[in-house]
């Protein structure tokens, strides 16, 4: 059975702006230094396993539309082993330093736990094996707690105990291997750790059921040694009505009230905020704000249709945001870029998995420069902080320290007539615009 997928045998190199190659980058050259790094090393590019080779191209309304030989049939393990051939051919075409995946992704699931488990494990030793002479690292790997019927109403936050100690069996063979493959973090996305009905839910168990699930999760993180973070990947809905990850700002409550604040950070996706109702650059901003960034999926929704379509990220001016945001920050520690991200259904050919990724790559790569540029000349900052230097003086730092009361402000307030100052809001994104 051939693992031969893609025509071309030659990564895809840096061409310049001119080039019109669609596998060529235009704006992505790994080894340019932006902000004292190299682009590389801002951008850490991730292959997502799931959507690049176990989606067949299916939607609701109709079947697969791609050729996946190793999706047709036959001895489970020999096709995951041609799988994951493909996969690091493409991860060495494409050039990128990371990739990601669920243990259902790279390994077939068995007639039992232990079952699944040791598959897991075979491939595990396949990864390792080709990890010892590619590029490629591991940014994270995870459990699919979601697809599989037994989760239909939930993992962790499951009315059956017995779903609940099946989903930690699984947790913790897809750490072992993240652990054991040198992964940097760990990803847990609860798809179905919600409700459809509150008419058949008990919110505060199934919240607790969740807060024990993640402390032990962090328990044995530490047992093990395992250096990264774990990773909480929030989103509002759907696949259920209401999750209880809905956004960053749940998230934190949700740490806080169980005490997991500084072993659990965030791993946010472009099209989860969206349907939360935020910006992209919102979802950072306020992990930043609150110690919880860690790292990013880089996939779109489309302004059409309200769901999750887990498009490609192709617009400069949206990316541009997020990494102002993060290079005020330091950018990423154990994070990156991971695409989460699908081809359309009428993508057919194998290359159009390349094409996909070296447009998104050029595009991130252009929101890098356009960000480094808008701090460099303070474009952004500058108006920000002009906005707010009345809170500079020393009396009104007096007011935020603590050293002035209610009564003290009210009586100050006497001699003061404020008035309304512009926001200035069209002339930012004018800025904005010229730079990307």
């Amino acid at each position: 059975m051939s693992s031969r997928f893609f025509e071309r045998s030659d990564p895809v190199a840096f061409a310049g702006e001119d080039s019109r190659d669609p596998l060529a980058f235009r704006f992505y050259d790994k080894d340019k230094m932006v902000a004292g790094r190299r682009m590389e090393d801002h951008l850490r590019f991730a292959v997502c396993y799931w959507h690049s080779f176990t989606w067949p191209g299916s939607d609701p309304f109709g079947g697969e539309t791609f050729d996946r030989p190793w999706m047709q049939g036959g001895d489970p393990l020999a096709l995951a082993r041609q799988k994951a051939d493909v996969a690091f051919e493409m991860f060495r075409l494409l050039d990128v330093p990371f990739f990601t995946f669920h243990d259902v992704d790279v390994a077939p699931e068995g007639a039992s736990l232990q079952a699944s488990i040791d598959n897991l494990k075979a491939v595990t030793d396949l990864f390792e094996e080709k990890m010892a002479t590619a590029r490629v690292r591991l940014l994270w790997g995870t459990a699919n707690l979601f697809s599989h019927k037994r989760y239909m109403a939930g993992a962790a936050t499951n009315p059956d105990p017995d779903v609940f100690a099946y989903a930690c069996g699984q947790v913790k063979a897809a750490l072992d291997a993240t652990h054991r493959l040198n992964g940097e973090n760990y990803v847990c996305w609860g798809g179905r750790e919600g409700y459809e009905t509150l008419l058949n839910t008990d919110m505060k168990r199934e919240l607790d059921q969740l807060g024990r699930f993640l402390a032990m999760l962090v328990e044995y993180k530490h047992k093990i040694g395992f250096g990264g973070p774990i990773l909480i990947e929030p989103k509002p809905k759907e696949p259920t009505k209401h999750q209880y990850d809905f956004d960053a700002a749940a998230v934190f409550a949700f740490l806080q009230k169980y005490d997991l604040l500084g072993d659990v950070k965030l791993n946010l996706e472009q099209n989860h905020a969206i349907l939360a109702g935020h910006s992209f650059e919102h979802e950072v901003r306020y992990a930043y704000a609150n110690d919880l960034f860690g790292s990013l999926d880089v996939n779109r929704g489309d302004d059409l249709l309200g769901w999750d379509t887990d498009q490609f990220a192709m617009s400069a001016g949206e990316m541009a945001l997020v990494f102002h945001e993060m290079l005020q920050h330091g950018g990423f520690t154990t994070g990156g870029l991971n695409f989460d991200a699908k081809i359309r259904r009428q993508s057919i050919a194998p290359d159009d998995l390349l094409i996909a990724h070296v447009a998104s790559m050029d595009t991130c790569a252009r929101g890098l420069v356009a960000a480094d540029r808008m701090l460099a000349d303070e474009a952004l900052t500058g108006p920000l902080r002009t906005r707010y230097e009345g809170w500079e003086s020393a009396e009104n730092r007096a007011i935020l320290s603590g050293e002035r009361d209610l009564e003290s402000i009210a009586r100050r307030a006497l001699d003061l007539d404020p008035q309304p100052r512009s926001g200035r809001q069209e002339m930012l994104e004018g800025i904005v615009n010229r730079y990307v």
